[in-house]
């Protein structure tokens, strides 16, 4: 098989997990050239500086006098990682060539990357190529949303170094353990550039499968120096690691070659947890763990960062700097309320940024226990239309105090709406309408409940072609969970949801990782959803909220257009992916517009779904 300069390669098989699946659209416009090649030395797949250079075999370039064709060969052979550096011709820059080994369709493959020094500095040198694909690699691999338990507010940030050399490889994380307890974890990968934040995706995923099934800090830190000292890139990286409980406020922690955890009091006055010393991941191997305890007291902050936010010429200083941010930002008037919207974290992180800009990449991980956890709310009303407004309302304020994002909130009264509107249409048909109440609450793991019932007794209407009998099905759509209970005194309706908050992110990021726009268009024969921009996690919200909307809860035809895409997320793939099974249920099938050529309809196909969509 073979690629042409600017055509759309073929399709990569890669194995894997989910982060080397959202890598590739970071990779497709990073100034370094990158490839998957069989072991035939022929393209799987080549991002578009790659194509640039050609992506056959014949067309790889030289550097440092060597064919890189004959260094995929040795990989091939001896199944050991080369690294060659030197100019791909006179007057060129230096070049570093980068091969490894790589299961793809049919056996083995070697990854390619080739990178100009020059480019690394300045993405001028390939012009057209954005400079922030490294970030975009980062973001991507950060978790998409933090638990939003009711006695605990999250609130994390990754802010990109200001060059390329010093980027990637800094992030947190945060997993649900059952009970109010979570894990709380922020780290710092060896190295820079999209290898880093390869390292970084390989240790946060060693991470969260330690802490599933042992979530001690002992247990996680011994499970980490083991992966460390299995894997070179990985070997060397620092981490915090705590499980804290919600509701007690206790804190078990260790850290290995990492700065100590900053708590900010509710009065205002800041201290660093002690820390006991330990080499960092992998470097020695059997060091033991030393666990430390905290009770972190209502209304108090745990404040977590990585190395880069006290890097720079005055590290004596900058824990004192960020001590000093961290308090400026949580002091604040309102910034601590529930239905605060500010990006506590991410203003910390800007707290300690320097004049020069970042010197490493920051990654801030906040906790902040609640003084206030907010009641159930109830409302007793009478089934009837007119009451469905007041219902909106009072739940919309209800969800904002307990932080929830305007997507989620959509979903959420759009479910209970049509729960309600159920009761008011059904119940009573006949007769007066008679009492219908609301309730809603949230349990300390973040799953919020909501429960709409009734006296009456309407049952809903078997499903036909038409609009009728779809209430359901909606529900079912915006929610993790509906239950409907009938009986001879009334209905009873229960929506369940695990509640979540997306990360602060920067002000300034670029353009590119912005929120998608999304539409529907409905002056054709069935609705077409458009989505330009970056499909980021807020905009695959965006995304699965229209095309629901669009295709009255995935019961009628719709269809997707994604020509003015420039980024598709993971959570894109998903969106599209439960739409399509939610049609192949229903009986139609999902009709994508992707272009020609794009990385789009590749990410698509690799994701599995083209035997769910028709891709055009």
């Amino acid at each position: 098989m073979t690629s042409t300069p600017g055509s759309r390669p073929p399709l990569p098989a890669i194995s894997g997990d989910e982060g080397v699946r959202a890598l590739v659209a970071a990779m497709e416009t990073a100034p370094a050239a990158i490839y998957v090649l069989s072991a035939a030395a022929e393209p799987v797949w080549a991002n578009a500086r790659a194509r640039e250079l050609g992506a056959r075999r014949d067309h790889l370039p030289v550097v440092d006098g060597r064919p890189l064709a004959d260094v995929l060969d040795a990989v091939l052979r001896t199944g050991q990682p080369e690294t060659v550096c030197g100019r791909m011709g006179a007057g060129d820059p230096t070049a570093t060539a980068m091969a490894r080994p790589l299961q793809v369709a049919g056996g083995q493959g070697v990854l390619l990357v080739v990178e100009s020094e020059d480019a690394a500095t300045d993405a001028s040198v390939w012009p057209g190529l954005p400079a922030d694909g490294v970030e975009q690699a980062q973001l991507s691999l950060l978790p998409p949303a933090l638990p939003l338990l009711p006695d605990l507010r999250l609130s994390g940030s990754y802010h990109c170094a200001s060059t390329v050399q010093a980027a990637g490889g800094d992030w947190y994380d945060t997993v649900a353990l059952g009970s109010g307890r979570v894990a709380l974890v922020v780290g710092d990968a060896v190295g820079h550039g999209i290898p880093a934040a390869g390292a970084m995706s390989r240790l946060r995923g060693a991470m969260r499968s330690s802490a599933l099934r042992d979530p001690s800090p002992s247990a996680v830190l011994s499970a980490l120096d083991a992966f460390a000292g299995q894997m070179d890139d990985v070997e060397g990286a620092s981490v915090f690691y705590g499980v804290l409980d919600a509701g007690t406020g206790d804190l078990v922690y260790a850290a290995a070659g990492h700065p100590p955890p900053l708590v900010v009091g509710p009065d205002g006055t800041a201290s660093f947890l002690p820390v006991p010393p330990r080499p960092p991941l992998g470097s020695v191997p059997g060091t033991p763990t030393t666990v430390s305890r905290h009770v972190l007291e209502q209304g108090a902050t745990l404040v977590l960062f990585s190395n880069g936010a006290v890097a720079g010429p005055e590290a004596s200083h900058a824990l004192d700097r960020l001590a000093g941010a961290s308090t400026a930002v949580l002091t604040a008037p309102g910034a601590l309320e529930p239905d605060s919207t500010d990006d506590i974290a991410s203003a910390i992180a800007e707290g300690v940024r320097s004049p020069a800009g970042w010197l490493d990449d920051v990654a801030v991980l906040v906790a902040h226990r609640r003084e206030d956890t907010q009641e159930p709310l109830q409302l007793d009303l009478i089934a009837d239309p007119a009451a469905l407004p007041g219902v909106r309302r009072r739940l919309n304020s209800w969800l904002i105090a307990l932080g929830m994002g305007e997507q989620d909130r959509v979903g959420v009264m759009v479910a209970v709406g049509e729960a309600c509107a159920n009761a008011a249409e059904h119940a009573y048909r006949g007769s007066e309408p008679g009492p219908m109440s609301v309730t809603a609450r949230v349990d300390v793991d973040g799953v919020l409940t909501v429960t709409v019932r009734d006296e009456g007794t309407w049952r809903p209407p078997d499903r036909d072609p038409g609009d009728r009998g779809r209430g359901l099905l909606i529900m079912r759509q915006l929610v993790d969970g509906v239950v409907l209970e009938e009986a001879e005194q009334g209905t009873t309706v229960t929506l369940s949801l695990r509640l979540r908050r997306t990360p602060d992110v920067e002000d300034d990021r670029p353009s590119a990782s912005s929120a998608a726009t999304v539409t529907v268009d409905r002056d054709g024969p069935r609705p077409v959803v458009r989505v330009s921009g970056a499909v980021d996690e807020f905009g695959a919200e965006q995304l699965r909220i229209r095309l629901l909307e669009a295709s009255h809860g995935g019961t009628g035809r719709v269809e997707l257009d994604l020509n003015g895409v420039s980024l598709f997320s993971s959570a894109a793939v998903r969106v599209v992916l439960a739409i399509a099974r939610i049609g192949r249920d229903e009986g139609w099938r999902l009709v994508v517009h992707a272009p020609e050529g794009g990385i789009t309809g590749d990410i698509l196909e690799i994701s599995g779904l083209g035997g769910l969509v028709d891709l055009r």
